[in-house]
């Protein structure tokens, strides 16, 4: 069994051949998804696949690339998201210094909104970090998010980042970069994360893993990742499922 802790099922990359994508999945192990809505036209549509598919589950929040969009309203429509029965965490929210989209203070005091939302609605957060890496571990550190815990999407950072992630309640999760030729760094923390403690994800449709990079990432994928990482830590793949698929269901307090 493998649990995609992050996908976009509700891209429109996947309007055309989802019920195959689905199947393709199924037909590789995938037994769980977590599908993240990051503003309001991807919550609706994350809420509508929740709804039809009983191995759906939801990740809901703003993406700091759209922060300059949110407002009290939306964070009040985050606060009843959160009582949903499938939404499992809060985001992906966090900082991006690459899309000059939001200014960053902006960015700053919408995650800091989030993770005191957390904290107050007591599910884990999932963070978005990109160029931003000082910043969003200062903010996280200042907010206490230790408290609720969560994950470090797509990491690819330092043995040092990770540790700090890791002092702070955070999973550490992998994704297809991890299977890049020139990925050095999540290659280092994979290595040395330990068991209890990573996940794996595909962010579906981005960030394909080798040897499908540059095509449209699909959640069948996920277990080329954890291939790679059972490569990697010397183990053998059933173990790598098996550690994979207990951590996200013990962070989203799922049986």
């Amino acid at each position: 069994m493998l649990f995609d802790t992050h996908v976009h099922l509700n891209d429109d990359a996947f309007n055309d051949d989802l019920e195959e994508v689905i199947v393709r999945a199924k037909e590789n192990d995938v037994t769980r998804m977590a599908v993240v809505g990051f503003n309001e036209e991807t919550i609706n549509r994350a809420l509508e696949l929740a709804d039809k598919y009983d191995f759906v589950y939801l990740i809901v929040g703003w993406h700091p690339t759209d922060a300059i969009t949110f407002t009290a309203e939306k964070l009040e429509w985050l606060r009843e998201l959160a009582s949903h029965p499938k939404v499992v965490a809060l985001g992906e929210m966090g900082l991006d210094y690459h899309w000059d989209t939001s200014p960053k203070e902006t960015q700053f005091e919408v995650f800091r909104q989030q993770i005191r939302l957390a904290k107050e609605v007591n599910l884990p957060i999932v963070i978005h970090n990109r160029e931003a890496t000082e910043d969003v571990v200062r903010i996280l550190q200042e907010e206490n998010a230790a408290e609720v815990g969560g994950i470090m999407h797509c990491f690819g950072e330092t043995v040092e980042v990770m540790e700090a992630c890791l002092a702070m309640n955070f999973y550490i999760s992998f994704g297809g970069t991890v299977t890049f030729k020139n990925a050095k760094l999540p290659k280092i923390a994979a290595e040395s994360v330990p068991l209890d403690k990573f996940l794996i994800e595909t962010d579906a449709p981005y960030l394909a893993p080798h040897p499908n990079r540059g095509k449209r990432n699909e959640p069948s994928y996920v277990k080329l990742v954890a291939e790679k990482l059972a490569e990697l830590k010397e183990l053998k793949y059933e173990e790598i499922a098996r550690h994979t698929t207990e951590n996200a269901n013990k962070l989203f307090k799922l049986s």
